[in-house]
């Protein structure tokens, strides 16, 4: 699953905006299928703005750096 950069949910905005000009135009010359499409993108690039947003929010987690253990050793 791909995880988008929060850096780039200013691209999302610009690429919803123009999706949106697209459906308009769509609906004008009665694309049915076209209008159908947009709309599935629009909503998946919605969802992966939230998830975006969501992940911004959320701290991250040191995990440290893995070590061997010797054999025997607890």
């Amino acid at each position: 699953m791909l995880h988008i950069n929060p850096k780039m949910l200013g691209r999302l905005e610009e690429l919803e905006a123009d999706l949106l000009a697209r459906l308009q135009q769509a609906k004008e010359e009665n694309w049915l299928g076209e209008v159908e499409g947009i709309n599935l993108t629009l909503t998946f690039l919605r969802e992966k703005r939230e998830e975006t947003q969501r992940r911004a929010q959320r701290r991250t987690v040191e995990l440290g750096i893995p070590t061997r253990r010797l054999p025997g050793a607890g």
